[in-house]
């Protein structure tokens, strides 16, 4: 137990934060342990984890990428426009046609930042701003809703009785997660994120393309942002222009949350589930318990502090401590 609490502290810690928060709203309000709710907040927030996942492979190679949820609305009307050229098509259409448009995107943020050795930082907000302005100039800011049926209605992949179910956009959580632990932990690949981020000149010299790792970073950011933007359109049925602007940073927050390092070389899918997790339950209990929305920011600042601040406990030496605690009263 020690050795794996020393390996994943930031997730344990976490972990306990989320698990108190739950059994606080469990309490305070009878709606919240329901299967609706819970359907609900999940439903909800997987388009957030599918982002998650994208923008923590960024964040392990030392870069961010704020540019995602405006690539993800491009992707959306030109995935919607590529299908109504041919006629509907149907999910492997769109998946591929939305793959393709988000990896563009992000191949487009690598080539900048590698080609003009520019910080990605200010590459991501240029590219935002231009891709927003673009999407606006050429949409007049109008919505599409005249969609192909297959993507707009909602496919229940686990009923949960009376309460509600889960959604297509859950099992497309959950295959992005599970491809981006299978990138990040069990490839070669992956270790070369992991040693770029920390150590770029290091892995330079050990031979690692770092080139490539861009390229395969903000790639991998883009197709999660068209993946989450497709499962977006499944949820609100229709394609509008700003619907997602404003959500980078909510997600940027729950990901640096989930224990990824924005100096690189740190990060894991299962923080970021919990990243996002902790900051959707907070939310959603506060409107359970009819709190004021102004007070959301607030009270995640304050429960952001509260969940960093336990970085401050080495868990191993306060288990180990409770352990000899326990041995000693028992030997008197």
């Amino acid at each position: 137990m020690r050795d794996y609490l020393r390996t994943h502290e930031g997730e344990a810690r976490l972990f306990i934060v989320l698990m108190a928060v739950i059994l606080f709203l469990a309490i305070a309000s009878p709606t919240f342990f329901t299967a609706g709710n819970f359907a609900s907040l999940m439903n909800n927030n997987a388009v957030n984890v599918i982002w998650a996942v994208g923008l923590v492979v960024v964040l392990i190679t030392g870069g961010i990428d704020i540019s995602f949820a405006v690539a993800a609305s491009v992707v959306q009307y030109l995935t919607a426009l590529a299908l109504h050229a041919i006629g509907g098509g149907n999910w492997m259409f769109g998946f591929l046609f939305a793959s393709a448009f988000g990896i563009g995107i992000g191949c487009i943020n690598a080539a900048l930042i590698a080609g003009f050795r520019i910080i990605s930082i200010v590459v991501t907000i240029a590219t935002f701003n231009a891709l927003f302005g673009l999407l606006m100039f050429m949409t007049s800011g109008k919505s599409i809703y005249d969609l192909p049926d297959w993507w707009t209605n909602q496919i229940a992949v686990a009923p949960l009785g009376a309460g509600g179910a889960l959604t297509l956009p859950v099992a497309g959580m959950v295959a992005a997660m599970a491809a981006t632990w299978f990138l990040i932990s069990r490839t070669t690949t992956g270790r070369q994120l992991y040693a770029f981020g920390d150590n770029p000149e290091g892995a330079r010299r050990a031979g690692v393309a770092t080139v490539k790792m861009q390229f395969i970073a903000y790639g991998w950011m883009g197709l999660m942002a068209g993946l989450g933007g497709l499962m977006q359109v499944n949820i609100e049925q229709e394609v509008v222009p700003n619907a997602l602007i404003g959500r980078e940073l909510d997600v940027l927050a729950a990901v640096v949350l989930g224990g990824a390092r924005l100096g690189g070389g740190r990060g894991s899918v299962f923080g970021c589930f919990l990243g996002v997790m902790l900051v959707a339950v907070v939310q959603n209990g506060l409107n359970l318990l009819g709190v004021s929305p102004y007070a959301f920011k607030m009270v995640i600042g304050a429960t952001i502090l509260a969940a960093i601040s336990l970085s401050n406990v080495d868990l191993t030496v306060l288990l180990s401590g409770r352990s000899r605690s326990r041995g000693h009263v028992g030997y008197h």
